[in-house]
């Protein structure tokens, strides 16, 4: 049995407002055979597109290979834009040494409320994923229920928006699509992309994540 704990402490400033929750990094970013092509941080996976949407979204010509500027690079796009990062899982057990969400097992969630209290300024969690199981929003509303918390549904449109009360806030969250390659299936399926595409033949679900991220990076 592989114990993958998370390698990375959550990324939140003192004005930090908004907080992309995931699940867990692959296993190798645990421990730390990296590839080449990964970067040492957050959605580092070189087969996780979460930054290049970033990239292309606001043309920044991030580095892709395992050094410290990439991380620097990725650091100071996060505290300029008052992005943070808050992984909801903490640690799991693996029969399977993989990435899959599904293989999860004795999972232990942190304390993502905890986070919110002492982050007053976070006003929105993207979650990179939906509802299915073992997916960052199926976690968080597991989290929110032994609080005696839950999400209201604010908009059922992909991505589908949530909101919830914490004392006095009220803190939205937004379900992206997911930026691992799994995902790609699924865009294909959605009546929008198919209309996108039919206009567009060179339209992919690359273009579909960007126009989807752009109105939350």
């Amino acid at each position: 049995m592989f114990f993958h704990k998370h390698p990375y402490e959550p990324f939140i400033k003192n004005d930090t407002e908004k907080l992309i929750v995931g699940t867990l990094p692959p296993p190798r970013f645990t421990t730390g055979e990296l590839i080449k092509q990964d970067v040492d941080f957050c959605y580092g996976s070189y087969y996780n597109s979460l930054w290049l949407y970033i990239d292309k979204i606001h043309d920044l010509g991030l580095d892709f290979e395992n050094t410290n500027k990439a991380i620097e690079e990725r650091k100071n796009f996060l505290i300029k834009h008052k992005i943070g990062v808050c992984d909801i899982v903490d640690s799991c057990e693996r029969d399977k040494i993989d990435a899959s969400d599904l293989g999860m097992q004795n999972i232990q969630l942190r304390n993502l409320i905890g986070y919110l209290n002492k982050s007053p300024k976070v006003h929105t969690l993207l979650f990179t994923g939906g509802n299915s199981k073992n997916g960052p929003e199926y976690f968080f509303r597991k989290h929110l229920k032994e609080s005696n918390l839950k999400l209201e549904i604010v908009s059922n449109s992909v991505p589908r928006i949530h909101q919830f009360k914490l004392n006095n806030r009220i803190i939205k969250t937004v379900s992206l699509t997911s930026p691992s390659g799994s995902a790609n299936r699924a865009i294909g399926s959605m009546e929008l992309y198919k209309k996108m595409k039919n206009e567009n033949s060179k339209f992919n679900t690359f273009d579909f994540r960007v126009l989807q991220y752009q109105e939350w990076f």
